[in-house]
């Protein structure tokens, strides 16, 4: 049986909340770490939802057509009926970094209707769009900015934004002609919201966007993008919101509550992440021994300071203590300090975290940022991961399958900059329950 979503992440972050989404609402998912071929399929046996952990958020626009080509081939492969890009909820991305129109235009190729669907919000992790216009709060039950105001993501050091109008965003990354069905549409009943979108679709446009401001608005979302995908397949584009929308409409099994036990050992956080909500987290955590990170030594080509810090790291695990492992701000440390590149940064902190469980191998990991969770799991000898429980909005617990047994079964938080609670590390080591 063909499953209903291919779902791409464009990091791995963002895929990992994707997962739990569909976990939650009682979906068979599995996320692989690359595409998968026929017999790992068969192995997983039956998903309602097959999900593919990338990176495309940080590649530039070659890059992504050359990451994106299998995608689309999977999924014609699979026969599913709803491809959804992931992207990051805040929808940071440029025209060379990350585009989501050089997505949009690779991937289109594979579905059979010619527009896409982009839902513009997510009011669970505090994600919503007015009138075309993202707005975003500052870190879990913080005050809502508009996206080109918020303090974080207005100064984001590799995308920042500075248009809160997705539709003016998007055009300037090649995706012109978007047309949104703002969220005033979804009072009225389902027959006469239907005659809105149809009405939008006659004028042909690439996208239509979707605005959101509330979960129950994604009932309705839902109920329009379904019924079309099952006449001929449907691009959509944005954040865990379009699989929560969608889930609502197929026939899952119940969703299940699960609580997070306390660790079995100790515990190692790779925080690359340099958000002021990271920094809330690391503040907080207070059942850490911290080991401060030089980036520009831990991104430094040889990788003998890497095994040094490895071992230094790996010393305090064998000890039984849990550590907290943080990359300082680039250019802050002290005034001599040249900015290091974030992309190789990211990498160096996965060769890192490789290293430090070659050394001593554990029950339980965390990684801090999206750039540096996609490189992390990248350097792990692993091919999927499964949705355990939440440790917070927008932070779940996921299980690592691997073909090492050093690996498999290792349970591992990836949390984006901008996701959890101010305690989300003390959760990971003390449980939910």
């Amino acid at each position: 049986m063909a499953p209903a979503i291919l779902c791409y992440g464009d990091d791995f972050t963002g895929a990992t909340d994707t997962l739990g989404t569909a976990a939650r609402a009682g979906l068979r998912t599995l996320l692989f770490l690359r595409p998968p071929d026929a017999a790992r399929l068969e192995r997983a046996g039956s998903l309602d939802c097959v999900g593919i952990a990338g990176a495309a958020r940080a590649m530039n626009p070659a890059e992504m057509r050359a990451e994106l080509a299998p995608i689309a081939k999977l999924f014609e492969t699979l026969g599913a009926r709803v491809l959804h890009y992931k992207t990051c909820s805040t929808f940071d991305s440029a025209p060379a970094v990350g585009s989501i129109g050089v997505a949009v235009d690779v991937l289109r190729a594979a579905v059979s209707q010619p527009w896409a669907a982009i839902v513009g919000g997510q009011p669970g992790i505090e994600r919503f769009c007015v009138f075309g216009h993202l707005f975003a709060a500052a870190g879990a039950g913080g005050e809502v900015f508009r996206i080109d105001r918020h303090p974080t993501m207005s100064r984001h050091p590799v995308t920042p934004m500075h248009e809160s109008d997705l539709r003016r965003h998007l055009a300037l990354q090649g995706l012109t002609g978007v047309r949104s069905l703002p969220y005033t549409a979804y009072g009225k009943t389902p027959g006469a919201l239907r005659e809105d979108l149809e009405a939008l679709l006659a004028g042909r446009p690439e996208a239509v966007l979707f605005d959101v401001t509330d979960d129950a608005q994604l009932a309705s979302i839902g109920a329009l993008l379904w019924p079309r995908a099952l006449e001929d397949s449907l691009l959509t584009v944005g954040p865990s919101s379009v699989v929560q929308a969608i889930a609502g409409q197929l026939c899952a099994r119940p969703p299940t509550a699960a609580t997070v036990a306390p660790a079995r050992g100790p515990v190692l956080v790779l925080a690359g992440s340099l958000s002021p909500v990271t920094e809330r987290q690391i503040v907080a955590a207070h059942s850490y021994d911290t080991v401060w990170l030089d980036p520009a030594q831990l991104a430094q080509p040889d990788a003998a300071q890497r095994a040094v810090m490895a071992g230094r790291i790996a010393e305090l695990l064998a000890a039984g203590k849990n550590v907290l492992a943080c990359t300082r701000r680039p250019g802050t440390s002290s005034a001599g300090d040249a900015p290091v590149d974030a992309r190789g940064l990211a990498r160096a902190g996965g060769d890192l975290l490789a290293r430090v469980l070659a050394l001593a191998p554990l029950a339980r990991v965390g990684v801090a940022g999206g750039d540096t969770s996609s490189h992390a799991v990248q350097a792990l000898d692993a091919w999927g991961l499964s949705y355990l429980a939440a440790l917070g909005p927008g932070t779940g617990l996921c299980r690592l399958h691997s073909d090492v047994p050093a690996l498999d079964g290792m349970e591992i938080m990836l949390k984006g900059g901008q996701m959890g609670s101010a305690d989300v590390f003390e959760r990971l080591v003390h449980g939910t329950a």
